[in-house]
C-alpha cells in the first residue's frame, strides 16, 4: 500500500487537493482510502455528491477514540482505583483532552494500515503544517520518553520488584503500567513504521505567493528533518495566464516568479483556479490533481568516510530551506539534538559516530555536513 500524506498552510485549500488526489486515484481504477484527519468533516462539503467505485472516505473521531481510551483505562486500573475509593467517570461526561485528537489520528493510520480491507492506496487529508508536522513526530518522540521513563530492560526484574520495592522504600511500578507501556510503544512503532515506508511520502499544497512561499519553507525544512520523503509541491488556485491583464496582471505575475522559485527545488503541479469553491465530482476532476507518486525508496542520511583524506566521518543530513542562524546542535551520549528554525528532533548516532568526537558542522547547498573525529580511547586500532 502507497501512503500520501498531505498538508500545507492553512487556508492553502489542502482539504480540496486531498481530495481531488484521491478522486483521480480512484477514476484511474485505483482502491483508494481516503482519511480525514482535520478536526471537523471539511472533506464532506467538497466532496459533495461524488460517489465513485473504488474510492472509501473515512473521518477520525477523536471523540469516540477518547471515550474508548478512557474506558480501558479504567478497567486495567480498577484495582487501584478501587482501592484509593475513587469513583469512576462516565466516558459520556468528559471531552477528548489536549493531544487526544493527536493521538486518535495516529490510530487511524495505523488501523488503516492494517486494515484487512485493502486498498492500495491511503490519502491523508492532515490539518495546516504547523499542526501536523508536530502530529508526525509523536510516534518516534513518543517511543523515546517510554524508552526512558520505562526501560525494556527493567521489565526482566518483574520477579524481583516486590523485594526491590522493600530496599527502595518506595512502592515500584506495577505491572499493567508495563505491559499499557508495551503496548502503546508496539502501536507507536506501527504508525512509525508506516511514515519510514517506502511507499510513504508527503505532498505539500501552498498557494504560489509571497506569504505561500515563506510558509512553504518552513514546512519543507520540517518534513526533511523529520526524514520523510517530500513528493511534490501543488501549487493551488493558479490563475491563468490568459488573464494576465488590468487587475490580475499583477498577481499572475507573482504567481509565475513563486512558481519558478519552487520548480528551483522542487516537482511542482499546478492546480488552477476555478473561480469558485471546489464541490463535487464535476469540479475535482476539472481540478486534474497529480496522482499519487511511484514508490521510491526511502530518505538517507549517509556517512562519508573521509579518514584518510582528511582524519574525520561526515554525517550528511539534507535540510532544504534551513539557515545557519536557526541551526543548532547538541550532543548528548550517543544522541544528537538538531533544531532547525522551529523545529528540533533527537537523533541517535549511527553506530560509528559513536565512538567519535563532533569535530564541527557545516551548511552547504541545503545538506547540513556534521564532521565527527575518531576518538582514539575508543576507535579500534590498526597495526
Amino acid at each position: 500500500m502507497r501512503t500520501l500524506l498531505i498538508t500545507g498552510p492553512g487556508g492553502s485549500g489542502r482539504t480540496t487537493v486531498a481530495a481531488a488526489t484521491a478522486f483521480a486515484a480512484a477514476r484511474e481504477g485505483t482502491r483508494t482510502l481516503l482519511l480525514g484527519a482535520g478536526p471537523e468533516d471539511a472533506l464532506g462539503p467538497v466532496l459533495g455528491d461524488a460517489d465513485l467505485p473504488g474510492l472509501t472516505v473515512r473521518r477520525v473521531d477523536a471523540d469516540a477514540g477518547f471515550r474508548a481510551d478512557l474506558a480501558a483505562l479504567q478497567e486495567r486500573a480498577g484495582g487501584a482505583l478501587d482501592l484509593l475509593g475513587a469513583s469512576r467517570l462516565v466516558p459520556e461526561e468528559t471531552g477528548p483532552l489536549p493531544g487526544a485528537e493527536e493521538l486518535a489520528v495516529l490510530r487511524a493510520l495505523r488501523d488503516a494500515a492494517a486494515s484487512e480491507d485493502a486498498c492500495d492506496l491511503l490519502v491523508v487529508d492532515l490539518p495546516a503544517a504547523p499542526r501536523a508536522l508536530p502530529l508526525l513526530a509523536l510516534p518516534e518522540e513518543l517511543r523515546r520518553v517510554l524508552r526512558r521513563l520505562l526501560p525494556p530492560e527493567r521489565q526482566a526484574a518483574r520477579a524481583l520488584r516486590p523485594v526491590l520495592g522493600r530496599l527502595a522504600g518506595v512502592p515500584m511500578p506495577a505491572e499493567w503500567i508495563y505491559e499499557t507501556a508495551a503496548r502503546l510503544d508496539l502501536q507507536l512503532a506501527a504508525v512509525q513504521a508506516l511514515l519510514a515506508d517506502r511507499g510513504t511520502a508527503v505532498r505539500l499544497v501552498a498557494e504560489p505567493g509571497p506569504a505561500g512561499a515563506d510558509a512553504l519553507r518552513t514546512a519543507a525544512l520540517g518534513v526533511a528533518l523529520r526524514g520523510l520523503r517530500l513528493d511534490a509541491v501543488v501549487a493551488n488556485r493558479v490563475l491563468p495566464e490568459s488573464e494576465a491583464a488590468g487587475w490580475l496582471a499583477g498577481p499572475v505575475a507573482q504567481q509565475r516568479k513563486t512558481l519558478d522559485e519552487w520548480r528551483e527545488e522542487h516537482t511542482v503541479h499546478p492546480v488552477a483556479h476555478l473561480g469558485r469553491d471546489p464541490r463535487g465530482a464535476d469540479d475535482l476532476a476539472a481540478l486534474a490533481a497529480p496522482v499519487a507518486p511511484a514508490v521510491t525508496g526511502p530518505v538517507r542520511w549517509p556517512v562519508t568516510d573521509r579518514i584518510a583524506e582528511d582524519g574525520v566521518l561526515v554525517w550528511h543530513l539534507p535540510l532544504p530551506g534551513a539557515r545557519r542562524d536557526s541551526l543548532d546542535l547538541v550532543r548528548r551520549g550517543d544522541e544528537l539534538t538538531v533544531t532547525a528554525g522551529p523545529f528540533r528532533r533527537v537523533v541517535p548516532l549511527p553506530s560509528a559516530l559513536r565512538r567519535c568526537t563532533v569535530d564541527g558542522a557545516a551548511l552547504r547547498e541545503g545538506e547540513l555536513r556534521i564532521r565527527f573525529r575518531p576518538d582514539p580511547e575508543l576507535w579500534p586500532r590498526t597495526r
